[in-house]
């Protein structure tokens, strides 16, 4: 990988701005092509997000991957590059290089060891493809001038028959992450609908952040709903309101001032199992603490006393009860922002890129990959797996 911006050449066949997940992708896969290939990026290193995702271990693809996965205004968008370049491809792809890897819960894929392994398999792809980069390099200035893109930059001047933005988009600010990649698409034209941080923390004010920060780095296995989606994994509260995987994904699909709602037992019929305890005179507090921990059950009295005498609660005592288990009903006050997003929501209106090679329909020779697009996936690996699929969709009609 070069970075010596004084030898890199003034002409290349393509440009892509942006060293991440999806744009290293694509480098080499147009670099196979027998194109030359030039990777800009502001960031001192290449694929910074790939680094910190999945807590050092990147969650990189998932075993079962379609577009009831992904949140776009155009459901249909992501289906021909999924189908082209699905999560067996990838698999494919690091086991040829050895990386050792491991299967979680839902059919998530982690390295087994750390994420640089799989960086690194994509600097060697790079390489033998012949890319060529410039990092910590700015782009001051874009012009598309005789159909050719003209890049003036922090490193030098770059022209370029084709350029693919990469840039991924307002996550992880603190890690150069930037909105460039919405710029470049207003500049020549095309529509980019609103963004907000998706896969992310849901915060607390006053008396329910009390609550809740009290109960700080407890897990829960529960059920989430939002905005008619449920998804059942671990929730975590924290000193900020609620976190864990099941937050994250409802967090997609919540808006300002509706609720969530929480189903406690998701893996056990509510009513069902009062009924039982009933008949047989049981201690409901030693029932509670079976599923949930000490703090929490403490926390849940207090917050919805239980029946004093279940060997004689009624029908409707145990109804309401069950019904404040399986439906517990909270307001977010805000999410944590894109500083503790894992992506962004919105973003390029994809009607105004080919599903098929990422071109942009009115603008010749400028493509729009990853997570810049109006495309958001699930927490599990989708998220990257639509970077490797776009950027091969992209980078084999380059």
């Amino acid at each position: 990988m070069s970075q010596q911006q004084a030898s890199l050449q003034l002409d290349w066949d393509v440009i892509i701005i942006g060293a991440g997940a999806a744009g290293l992708m694509c480098a080499a896969t147009a670099g196979y092509q027998g194109l030359s290939v030039l990777v800009i990026d502001h960031a001192p290193k290449a694929a910074a997000k790939i680094r910190i995702s999945g807590g050092g271990k990147c969650n990189f693809t998932n075993l079962d991957v379609s577009a009831k996965n992904y949140i776009c205004r155009n459901p249909h968008f992501v289906k021909s590059a999924l189908s082209r370049y699905p999560s067996n491809a990838f698999i494919e792809l690091v086991e040829r290089h050895g990386l050792a890897y491991e299967q979680r819960e839902l059919g998530k894929l982690f390295c087994s060891e750390r994420a640089s392994d799989l960086i690194q398999i994509l600097r060697t792809e790079c390489d033998w493809a012949q890319v060529e980069f410039s990092l910590k390099t700015s782009v001051d200035k874009l012009r598309y001038v005789d159909e050719r893109y003209q890049l003036q930059t922090s490193g030098g001047k770059f022209n370029a028959n084709k350029l693919v933005i990469a840039t991924g988009a307002l996550s992880f600010p603190k890690l150069k992450a930037t909105g460039f990649g919405y710029e470049i698409a207003k500049q020549f034209g095309l529509k980019v609908l609103p963004t907000r941080p998706g896969l992310v923390p849901l915060n607390f004010k006053g008396k329910w952040l009390e609550r809740i920060a009290e109960l700080s780095g407890l897990s829960l296995d529960v059920a989430v709903s939002a905005g008619g989606m449920r998804f059942q994994e671990a929730m975590l509260f924290t000193h900020q309101g609620l976190s864990g995987p099941g937050i994250l994904q409802a967090s997609n699909y919540w808006t300002e001032g509706e609720p969530i709602e929480i189903h406690l037992m998701p893996q056990v019929s509510v009513l069902d199992e009062l009924k039982r305890l009933r008949k047989q005179a049981g201690n409901l507090n030693k029932w509670l603490s079976s599923f949930w921990p000490k703090r929490f059950v403490q926390f849940w009295q207090q917050l919805h006393p239980a029946p004093e005498d279940i060997a004689n609660a009624s029908d409707e005592v145990l109804e309401a009860y069950a019904r404040q288990i399986c439906e517990w009903r909270l307001y977010p006050a805000e999410t944590g922002g894109y500083g503790k997003a894992e992506v962004t929501l919105g973003g390029v209106d994809t009607d105004e890129v080919s599903s098929k090679t990422f071109e942009a329909k009115k603008q010749p020779g400028l493509y729009f990959i990853g997570e810049v697009l109006d495309v958001t996936g699930w927490l599990g690996g989708y998220n990257f797996q639509f970077a490797w699929a776009s950027a091969v969709a992209c980078g084999l009609a380059l």
